[in-house]
């Protein structure tokens, strides 16, 4: 029933492993330790990767991941339980080994792990005879609340804090507090709810069973890991250098072609001026495909771009337009195929604003996008909103691949965040943003002139967050 059983440090040693097949099992596990560990998104501890379903836990007082997989069509009730026995059995097992650090290479666990399986699967199967009973009020924590136990005493508010130091065990409950209040700081800075949830899990799972430092407080120690994990979501995965990529396509002889999206009014056509700008800096020339052909007044905006920009670099901009009510992705292949028989080094594709629930207009997008094969999907997106963020991001993700009737479709690359001048300190959206796709914010616009354009700096953006 199972596929896998690995566990290994975090330092990517493998202590021990079970395989059932000869399947290789190696990309699931590397997208798990990439896509979750890594990035910060350990609140939930289940991951999809192919066919696979995969969970694992994290032990970090001896810095492990315990992690299994089995196929997705499989619903296995013990996984959980299973996962934990192991965990214990394990670490009761090698602790002198764990302990001192030496990470033998030929663990002796084959007949333990067979044991815990048999026995969970026993345990399963007496799970599913018996009928679900609702728990009583003996058995609740309610129960166990007395009025006495709320009276706060003298004396006590010093015994509370003195477990707030010292070489203990950290706890989900000891962190708590901590982490509801460094939630409700996120909400209130712009980070989506759901979003602020899921770092405080995470952190939670990260830290559980970690033991502190003689001087070091729960408070510090949940803050800082939290500060840790912020730099790392913003810190991009892969790395998108544009000049470069662009230079590479000239190399080849072909464009490099940039696809802008977005919702209405965030200040997409704005801000591909001002990258047009930055790509003729850097002695590029630009096509823009003028490809909203739905809102009126978008061709002539591009039209009062092109006509300034040519007036600072001449012969180095260009706008492919064929008016309005023409279908978007005809015009964005003309005028790639214009752009390559006429040497131009980089198609920026200007496309209509459209709300995320909007059907027809989410369609023409994908088609454009499935139909013209644009190097790099920037999603345009303001810095002022919170949920928002998500709920955009989500939908046009979704819509992309929903749409493009292929089993590998072209989502969102990158971000663009714009108006991030006015918003002060409340620079959530940046992380709500970059949390939900797992893609880099390439650019931030902080004004209203072609050079109001720059790169996000994470230590910045985490600094403002966390004061």
């Amino acid at each position: 029933m199972l596929d896998l059983f690995s566990i290994f440090s975090k330092g990517g040693i493998v202590l021990w492993c079970f395989q059932s097949t000869s399947e290789i099992f190696t990309p699931s596990v590397n997208a798990l330790i990439r896509n979750v560990i890594l990035q910060e998104r350990s609140g939930n501890n289940t991951f999809s990767h192919n066919a696979l379903s995969l969970q694992y836990k994290l032990d970090n007082e001896f810095e492990l991941v315990f992690v299994v997989a089995y196929q997705r069509i499989l619903q296995l009730s013990y996984v959980d339980k299973f996962l934990n026995d192991v965990h214990l059995e394990f670490r009761d097992k090698y602790k002198n080994e764990l302990e001192g650090g030496r990470y033998i290479m030929d663990f002796d666990f084959k007949t333990s792990f067979d044991n815990i399986l048999k026995q969970c699967e026993l345990w399963a199967k007496s799970q599913a005879k018996l009928p679900k009973q609702m728990r009583t009020f003996e058995d609740s924590q309610k129960s166990k609340k007395t009025v006495a136990s709320m009276i706060e005493r003298k004396g006590e508010e010093k015994s509370k804090k003195s477990g707030l130091v010292g070489s203990k065990a950290l706890t989900e409950e000891s962190m708590r507090p901590v982490l509801d209040k460094l939630r409700d700081h996120l909400i209130g800075k712009n980070v989506a709810a759901d979003i602020a949830n899921k770092l405080c899990d995470s952190v939670s799972v990260k830290l559980d069973g970690k033991v502190l430092g003689t001087f070091d407080s729960v408070a510090k120690t949940v803050r800082a890991t939290l500060t840790e994990a912020l730099v790392q979501i913003l810190s991009p995965k892969r790395r998108v250098d544009i000049l470069r990529d662009c230079l590479h396509a000239k190399q080849q002889s072909q464009p490099y072609v940039m696809a802008f999206c977005g919702v209405n009014g965030v200040g997409k056509s704005t801000n591909l001026a001002k990258i047009c700008f930055w790509l003729i800096e850097n002695k590029l020339s630009v096509l823009i495909a003028a490809c909203d052909t739905f809102r009126a007044g978008a061709v002539e905006q591009l039209r009062t771009h092109v006509r300034r920009l040519d007036a600072m670099h001449p012969s180095m901009v260009h706008l492919y337009e064929k008016g309005y009510g023409k279908d978007a992705a005809g015009i964005a292949m003309e005028a790639i195929k214009f752009a390559a028989d006429s040497n131009i080094d980089v198609v920026l594709i200007d496309t209509a604003g459209r709300m995320q629930d909007n059907e027809p207009l989410m369609r023409a997008l994908a088609k454009l996008i499935k139909v013209n094969e644009p190097d790099l999907v920037l999603f345009v997106g303001e810095a002022l909103v919170g949920n928002e963020a998500v709920d955009q991001l989500v939908k046009f993700n979704q819509a992309l691949a929903d749409h493009s009737s292929t089993s590998n479709p072209h989502v969102i690359d990158g971000i663009v965040l714009t108006k991030f001048d006015t918003i002060d300190d409340k620079v959530g959206a940046a992380i709500s943003m970059t949390y939900i796709t797992g893609q880099p914010i390439v650019f931030v616009g902080t004004g209203q002139t072609y050079t109001d354009l720059k790169a996000l700096n994470a230590n910045a953006v985490v600094h403002a967050l966390m004061k």
